[in-house]
């Protein structure tokens, strides 16, 4: 039976995942993924990306028959390519260099109106990133002949062929005009319009793996290369071909992804850091975002598990709190330094990081609007029925689902080697609200 392998290329995880026709996971191979410092800037370890995945591949094929390869990575991230291969390094997004430019990028940034995303830190607008290669490192930056984004970066690799595709461009780079569905002025502006390949779908067959790929992995010739998706879109994917609208996904990891499907564009506001991504049919999302993973990390201080709900009662009745933000990246309260007041006891710390995490993701699905429909938690935070029962709790106008689905980042870009079809999804879990005394008041008060 056929096969296809995912490349799932996360901020801090990488793998490699195949699955059958049926959307079950053959095999699966994992490995952390660490930028490289400066200089130029902190940058993605993409030769050391490339070793794993080729080592992984080589080792799939010879257990099972793929015939196609799909990639899917975090967002954020574009490669600048010359006649060979990479002419700059891939910039990660945290590096702080595109922030030198922000006072002559601001001049030519398209209107939030015509974006619909606002000014991030660091590398989080793409567009941001390639100006700052292109007027910093001028020299390099003249021998580039594309400009692709990363999950095209890694289909490039694969087969050869450059392409573009609107789920990368139209997470808050800038470079996208979600309602339009074109490129946005910054491109001109810029003046890279001709460095940008052709936008096909995700879903596309670019071409077959290079000769090279196919002698170093052992895979069949003929195996198929998938242009590619953007990761949290990969995530949405399954519902949107599953689900009525609306619904809201909370994809869960690193970042804490909203998105908010049949919601209306007037809730969305820059001030609140809400923005759109574009889905893979060019229709734009509403959406919000936190880096929920690193909160709860920093709160927690390495503890990991699900709290209870008399650990969670134990937190609100000592009335220590966490507030925002502790990474500084995303959300409305990125500008605001994260703090704890009051003092909770070390082993009640996964408790405390539990509530902020919820009272985060209640807040933004509050500024986006989301009351109506289902509410599916997937990823990391769905392991945790602390923090989905006290959802439930805190937005008792939804029904709060958990999908069993850890890898749905991956199944979703797999449904790309085999498209329209639709998938079935697994049953979901229905959350309980967490009765807990006192919850009402510590959410007006935090």
């Amino acid at each position: 039976m056929a096969a296809t392998a995912v490349l799932d290329i996360g901020k801090t995880n990488l793998k490699v995942v195949v699955f059958d026709a049926a959307g079950a996971i053959l095999w699966e191979k994992n490995a952390p993924n660490q930028p490289l410092p400066a200089p130029p800037y902190l940058h993605a370890d993409v030769e050391g990306i490339w070793r794993f995945v080729i080592a992984a591949l080589r080792e799939a094929a010879r257990l099972h028959a793929i015939d196609a390869i799909v990639p899917t990575t975090h967002g954020a991230s574009g490669t600048v390519i010359g006649d060979s291969g990479l002419v700059l390094p891939v910039l990660d997004y945290e590096d702080k260099g595109p922030e030198e430019i922000e006072a002559d990028y601001a001049a030519i940034r398209p209107d939030y109106a015509v974006s619909l995303t606002g000014p991030l830190a660091g590398g989080l607008n793409l567009g941001r990133q390639w100006a700052y290669q292109h007027w910093r490192f001028p020299e390099d930056f003249a021998r580039a002949r594309h400009l692709l984004t990363y999950p095209q970066y890694w289909s490039w690799r694969l087969s050869g062929v450059a392409a573009s595709e609107v789920t990368s461009l139209g997470c808050h780079s800038e470079l996208w005009a979600p309602q339009a569905a074109h490129a946005s002025s910054l491109v001109d502006a810029l003046g890279i319009s001709l460095l940008l390949p052709p936008v096909l779908p995700a879903w596309e067959t670019l071409s077959c793996i290079s000769g090279e790929v196919a002698a170093a992995t052992g895979l069949p010739p003929e195996t198929r290369v998938i242009n590619g998706i953007h990761d949290s879109n990969a995530s949405l994917l399954p519902n949107l071909l599953a689900r009525p609208a609306p619904f809201t996904v909370v994809s869960t990891g690193t970042w804490v992804i909203i998105m908010a499907i049949g919601l209306a564009f007037e809730t969305l506001d820059q001030a609140s850091d809400l923005y759109a991504n574009v889905d893979v049919n060019s229709q734009p999302v509403p959406c919000a975002r936190f880096m929920g993973g690193r909160e709860y990390a920093a709160i927690a201080g390495g503890q990991t598990g699900s709290p209870d709900a008399a650990q969670i009662a134990g937190v609100i009745a000592s009335g220590a709190m966490a507030l925002p933000s502790f990474t500084g990246n995303g959300g409305p309260y990125a500008g605001r330094r994260g703090e704890i007041r009051g003092v909770a006891p070390d082993a009640l710390l996964p408790a405390l990081a539990t509530l902020h995490i919820a009272l985060m993701t209640d807040d933004l699905l509050t500024r986006l609007g989301t009351n109506v429909g289902d509410l599916v938690i997937e990823g990391s935070f769905g392991k945790n029925p602390a923090y989905c029962e006290l959802l439930a709790a805190l937005r008792p106008s939804q029904r709060v689902l958990v999908s069993p689905d850890q890898s749905g980042t991956a199944r979703g870009a797999a449904l790309l080697a085999h498209w329209p079809t639709p998938p079935v999804l697994a049953p979901d879990r229905l959350a309980a609200p967490m009765a807990v005394a006192g919850l009402e008041a510590y959410r007006e008060a935090w």
